[in-house]
């Protein structure tokens, strides 16, 4: 099975269990970066597919409470090059791991070496939100050359065609983004997304994953039932913030 598959049958096996797959997100080494395996092997063991957010200076796509994470963990050494060593050290996890992360860190890193360190500890996929797809096909084939996943992000402003586009190259899963706008916003879940939701999972042909603004179950149950999964961001990162028990909180999520 190649990496990215293992994200898509993670996905499929909540789905066949009776209940949309989870996928929450945590900072590298955020709150303390001593604590992040800890905090990852908590997490994925609850998780479907645990998303590990890669801090960086400007992250646009994020609201307040990921840019804060993403700025203390800098502030205390975390960098990519870190977090492959530490999840090299710690010997796998429960759920496979995607990466997010903006593209300066990985251009820096250099995408052969991305993908070779990838290999090697567990991450079958990238979340890249500042690459647009047709700037993709550099890091999309050293990644696929390695069977792993470069996950394609739509909207509700997608077109049509462009919607198809972005589902047919995505891999893994695809990301729907429920709203136009930033992570971490506490204004609920928009109305009309169950036709969004349905429109991108009829053009998909592997699980569509929702994120943006889920905090509670009865979010993450309004998502499956139009969705195969639900991704939990913000609110989960405000769960560590505060030092409570990320399994806690995601147990009460299903």
């Amino acid at each position: 099975m190649k990496a990215h598959e293992r994200v898509t049958a993670a996905i499929r096996a909540a789905n066949e269990a009776g209940r949309p797959g989870l996928v929450p997100f945590v900072t590298a080494g955020y709150p303390e970066p001593k604590d992040f395996i800890s905090t990852l092997k908590a997490v994925a063991g609850v998780g479907d597919v645990v998303e590990v957010g890669i801090p960086f200076s400007d992250p646009m796509a994020d609201g307040m409470t990921i840019q804060r994470s993403s700025f203390e963990a800098l502030q205390k050494g975390v960098t990519l090059a870190w977090i492959f060593d530490e999840l090299e050290k710690a010997g796998g996890f429960d759920a496979p791991l995607v990466m997010m992360s903006y593209l300066n860190p990985l251009l820096a890193f250099g995408y052969e070496r991305l993908a070779d360190r990838a290999l090697e500890t567990g991450v079958c996929g990238f979340i890249v939100p500042d690459l647009p797809f047709e700037e993709s096909e550099e890091i999309r084939s050293v990644l696929e050359d390695r069977g792993l996943g470069l996950i394609q992000l739509v909207t509700p402003a997608t077109p049509d065609n462009r919607l198809k586009t972005l589902c047919d190259a995505s891999r893994g899963f695809v990301y729907a983004v429920t709203v136009t706008g930033i992570t971490g916003g506490d204004a609920g879940l928009p109305d009309d997304l169950a036709g969004y939701l349905d429109k991108v999972s009829a053009a998909a042909d592997i699980p569509v994953c929702a994120g943006f603004g889920i905090r509670k179950a009865s979010d993450v149950a309004a998502v499956g039932a139009h969705a195969a999964g639900a991704i939990v961001g913000s609110a989960l990162v405000e769960v560590l913030e505060r030092g409570e028990d990320p399994s806690g909180f995601l147990n009460a999520l299903r």
